[in-house]
């Protein structure tokens, strides 16, 4: 082979290695994307409410668990979509639809963030305490420092992706083996998803605000954005990540359901004298005895240490509304880190059981959801030329949307007294 031939063939294959290079670099974030959006929707909170009430209500709680899938399905359809074939983060497109909207949902979310993340650092602990039996507060403090640690490294996003991954399919494959030990009625499930005896408005406020209010509305989408793959062009690409990311959730949640639901039917009755306080983890401890607390365990840290990745994260970029520097690289990086620092100082001096405060926040951020979707269905009816590149939006997917967030307020409203009874 001649000098010139040599060259050819090793430019060819160096744009071929780029090419890998390049589709692997793209395709990084958009796998975050789905399960940053799935491990956030399945975190301590839910897994706490899920237990919480499923041991309450019995069988009719999959009722909640189906409001919540549709209601997710709505939300996280529409809310990809806009951010992503608008090219723009949450906040600043609300800026952009209706001058200080973003500044408003960034308090929110900012506000609603913080108080997950305090959740999420109790869960690391409950967790932690589960797995080794030590106590919360030291394992929520173990918790928040190793997320820190995955912040603090320079390429923080590449490991925030592996991390969420390995966390989210260990924590689906032990839930399925409990489900299918804890031998639940599934029959009487299915049943009452779709005709519950009884409906408990609140219950079904927090599971919502559990799993899709708050900061998790945004998790998937903001991340999707560090892909490139934005504009009408990728709606397509947009379309599939964000039903996988639903579809994981969806499955995972009434997986979970089903998995409690088991030990409830068996006569199981809560220890509530526990000073760490932990249902789903004595549910899994009544079914399987000490290995089942420990798996319980590292399903519940998996979650949880995800979810402070998640969270932190995603109320970081909600900051670049106020201050554009904030928007990427070190300063992003610094702002999550520093997040996480003030939840974990806000989980150890809040005086709250663990368990209560997951339950709480759920509830809180179900009432901040149907401001931010009422913003997003604004764009989408009215604002479609202007902020989406022109997109014609599906009108079926906007009513859906709009259907949601009807729901959503009216959940809200019904459900203010319980939810903040909830740390009485």
């Amino acid at each position: 082979m001649t000098d010139t031939n040599y060259d050819a063939a090793q430019s060819g294959e160096d744009r071929k290695t780029a090419a890998k290079k390049f589709a692997k670099s793209r395709r990084s974030p958009i796998i975050g994307a789905i399960f940053l959006m799935a491990t956030s929707a399945i975190g301590p909170g839910f897994i706490t409410q899920t237990a919480t009430f499923t041991l309450s209500f019995g069988a009719a709680f999959g009722f909640a668990i189906l409001i919540s899938i549709l209601v997710d399905f709505a939300v996280q359809m529409n809310i990809w979509r806009i951010v992503t074939v608008s090219g723009k983060r949450a906040g600043q497109l609300a800026n952009e639809a209706l001058p200080g909207a973003g500044h408003v949902l960034g308090v929110l979310i900012i506000v609603g963030g913080l108080a997950f993340n305090i959740g999420n650092v109790a869960g690391g602990g409950l967790g932690i305490n589960a797995m080794l039996g030590i106590d919360a507060k030291l394992g929520g403090l173990i918790t928040a420092l190793l997320a820190i640690c995955i912040f603090a490294y320079k390429k923080a996003g590449p490991v925030m992706d592996k991390v969420v991954l390995v966390l989210g399919v260990a924590m689906i494959v032990l839930t399925i083996y409990v489900a299918i030990v804890s031998a639940p009625p599934v029959g009487e499930a299915l049943k009452q998803t779709v005709l519950p005896d009884t409906i408990n408005w609140a219950s079904i406020t927090t599971i919502v605000g559990g799993t899709v209010g708050g900061y998790i509305t945004y998790s998937g989408a903001h991340r999707f954005l560090d892909s490139g793959q934005t504009g009408p062009d990728n709606v397509k690409s947009v379309h599939r990540a964000s039903m996988n990311g639903i579809i994981v959730t969806g499955i995972m949640r009434y997986v979970l359901f089903l998995a409690i639901l088991g030990v409830a039917a068996s006569g199981f009755v809560l220890d509530t004298t526990n000073t760490n306080f932990n249902p789903a983890g004595q549910a899994f401890q009544y079914v399987l005895g000490t290995a089942g607390l420990r798996i319980f365990g590292v399903i519940l840290w998996a979650a949880s240490i995800s979810s402070v990745i998640g969270a932190a994260y995603t109320s970081a970029t909600f900051l670049s509304v106020f201050d554009k520097r904030l928007h990427e690289g070190l300063p992003l990086r610094i702002a999550t880190i520093a997040f996480i620092a003030v939840s974990m100082v806000c989980y150890l001096i809040w005086g709250a059981a663990p368990a209560n405060i997951l339950v709480f926040v759920g509830g809180l951020n179900g009432l901040i959801l149907p401001i931010g979707l009422t913003i997003f269905m604004y764009i989408g009816w009215f604002r479609q030329k202007s902020l989406l590149q022109g997109y014609a939006y599906p009108r079926w997917l906007l009513t859906f949307g709009t259907a949601a967030t009807l729901l959503s307020w009216y959940m809200a409203i019904v459900s203010i007294g319980p939810i903040f009874e909830l740390l009485g």
